[in-house]
């Protein structure tokens, strides 16, 4: 087993996608609905081990920006509470791989970018309505880098 070997979704559309996209060294597999996806790698807050997602993003200058929406769950994804306690992450963003550190967006840098997330997934907007929880947004950064901070 390779150091970045991850634990596939239990859901068989994003493992099968997660596989192709890994696979292809990020030729392909790297949409959803033909909007631009990456893979996500999170360490479990339980298990200790890492678990692969695939996930739509948008762009924040350098940085990466990914909505835990869960269709408008009334619950938080699996993925959005393991960053949460460990927010070192690892990502593939086509056929790139690199570690990146993850961050909650205040409400203030959520009503910023929250209008491109829409325009780039137009489904965020109703998952929102659909929920009490306010939709949390992740910036991801790349491990390292200083811009910003």
């Amino acid at each position: 087993m390779s150091e970045l070997d991850a634990t596939p979704s239990p859901t068989k559309w994003v493992a099968d996608q997660a596989r192709l996209y890994e696979e292809s060294d990020g030729t392909k597999g790297t949409t959803v609905q033909g909007v631009p996806c990456l893979l996500l790698d999170t360490l479990g807050r339980k298990s200790g081990i890492w678990h692969r997602t695939v996930l739509i993003y948008g762009r924040d200058g350098e940085d990466y920006l990914i909505v835990a929406s869960l269709g408008g769950s009334d619950h938080h994804p699996l993925w959005y509470l393991n960053l949460t306690a460990n927010p070192g992450v690892r990502l593939r963003v086509g056929t790139e791989r690199f570690a990146a550190i993850a961050e909650t967006l205040s409400p203030e840098e959520k009503a910023r970018v929250w209008p491109h997330l829409v325009e780039v997934f137009p489904l965020y907007e109703g998952y929102q309505h659909k929920t009490e929880r306010d939709i949390p947004v992740i910036r991801l950064r790349r491990a390292g880098d200083r811009h910003g901070s």
